[in-house]
């Protein structure tokens, strides 16, 4: 059980004890700091409230609404949403902000509360910092009787979002209908359901779907990696179908599943339509420390320049303001089109793909084979409190001093055409080990290695 406030929001187990776990009072607490926060900084005192499928979904929901309106805070109510659904009403509505009701791959028992500015984008490090503040310092104010603020539903949120897509230059939507693509959708019981279908029943594709029932029992670990999507897979080859697509529970990591079985990669996802972007708006691309350097190689093919930022949406967006960035994202199948919206965004990810599908006359696989084939190896440490990070990575720091490094998130070291990336995740008590080579055994061995060297470190046998 775990209870996780930080700059990026609160994130946590449902049940427990208070200050452990993510309870009522946790919930309370933080939505409450977030309106002091909204009055403070002069914002309109209206937000935006969107869920995903998760069993606990509508009771969260319904404190943060109740919490929010005895903070004199208007509530429009989107109820099950999609995240970048929520962030593209925030803008429309002219709200102050917004609040996601999800905790995104984690398993079923685990929600959070994300936090949006009133441009429908996440907050920053120093937003949520002050939040964090106003938390724990007595400041926060409820409002009196005469002020308490109202609820209000809004309907057919998704559609205005599919149509806003299909309004996009780049989103060729007769082409699509022309090649009645037949797709195999996972929608892991949640929200992809009531939104990437129809996305792409309105595109004139066939489309088979799994795990549709909207109830957040999810069917598999919802985190769309390779060994989660083995039913999805499976169900592609038996379909016949041209391509599967797998969601998280929020819809907006997007990952792709070959005609013939195999994963496209969800590395790739963001490689693939940048390549598309990129062959119409020559510019910038920016990823995270973790993704792949494939990225870059097809950003410089296009003749723009690419920029690495620190993980995390809210840092991918701000190094993609600076750079003018025409398409960017995160490698875990996050494809953020500033053309739409700054913020990670599956269902645009859908439509500019399969634009670039229908464009090339190709297989899925075909497409695939067009990009340099890296491998990354994603590994874990689990965090313990006497775990010093900080002593850690200046110890890996010091350790490697002959290659080059990038600090700006943890630690990452460049070897000979690879990379090791080390960070402390955001999201659970874990550092995350990324490391990428052409070679898969090559890509292990760098994993296994610094793993060996944090032992080492930590003077300990195992992780």
């Amino acid at each position: 059980m775990a209870l996780l406030k930080s700059i990026s929001g609160t994130r946590g187990t449902i049940g427990g004890k208070t200050g452990q776990n993510l309870t009522a009072l946790d919930i309370v607490e933080s939505t409450a700091a977030y309106a002091q926060f909204l009055y403070n900084n002069g914002e309109a005192p209206k937000v935006v409230l969107g869920r995903d499928a998760r069993i606990s979904g509508e009771i969260v929901s319904q404190i943060v609404s109740s919490t929010l309106r005895m903070m004199g805070v208007d509530v429009i109510d989107l109820g099950l949403s999609t995240t970048p659904t929520v962030e593209i009403a925030v803008a429309q509505e002219g709200a102050g902000g917004g609040i996601i009701v999800t905790a995104s791959h984690n398993p079923k028992n685990w929600n959070a509360l994300k936090f949006l500015n009133a441009a429908g984008e996440f907050i920053s490090a120093a937003e949520g910092q002050e939040i964090l503040r106003l938390a724990n310092s007595g400041e926060v104010e409820y409002a009196d009787v005469d002020r308490l603020g109202k609820h209000s539903k809004a309907v057919g949120y998704i559609q205005k979002h599919i149509d806003l897509i299909f309004g996009l230059e780049l989103v060729n939507t007769a082409d699509i209908k022309a090649k009645n693509y037949k797709v195999v959708v996972d929608c892991i019981n949640s929200t992809g359901a009531i939104s990437i279908v129809p996305l792409l029943e309105q595109l004139g594709c066939e489309v088979i779907t799994i795990n549709d029932s909207v109830n957040g029992r999810f069917a598999h670990r919802p985190e769309p990696l390779p060994e989660n999507l083995t039913q999805l897979s499976k169900a592609v080859v038996a379909e016949r179908a041209d391509l599967g697509v797998a969601v998280d529970p929020d819809v907006d990591r997007l990952v792709f599943v070959c005609e013939d079985g195999e994963m496209f990669g969800e590395e790739y996802t963001l490689v693939a339509v940048a390549d598309y972007v990129l062959q119409y708006r020559v510019g910038n691309t920016v990823s995270n420390l973790s993704s792949t350097q494939a990225l870059a190689e097809v950003t410089k093919k296009h003749g723009g320049n690419y920029y690495a930022a620190a993980v995390g949406e809210v840092n991918v967006v701000k190094t993609m303001k600076e750079h003018d960035a025409v398409i960017g994202g995160e490698g875990n199948g996050g494809i953020i089109y500033p053309a739409l919206h700054y913020g990670r965004d599956a269902l645009v990810g859908v439509a500019l793909f399969l634009s670039y599908l229908a464009e090339s006359e190709k297989s899925v696989s075909i497409l695939r084979k067009r990009y340099p084939n890296y491998v990354i190896i994603k590994d874990k440490i689990q965090l313990t409190p006497e775990i010093d990070i900080e002593y850690l990575l200046e110890s890996l720091r010091k350790k490697y001093t002959n290659y080059p490094q990038n600090t700006i998130d943890g630690l990452k070291i460049f070897i000979d055409g690879n990379w090791i990336h080390l960070r402390k995740s955001n999201t659970e008590p874990i550092i995350r080990i990324y490391t990428e080579s052409h070679s898969t055994s090559t890509a292990q061995h760098l994993a296994n290695k610094i793993k060996q060297d944090v032992r080492d470190i930590l003077k300990i046998k195992e992780l």
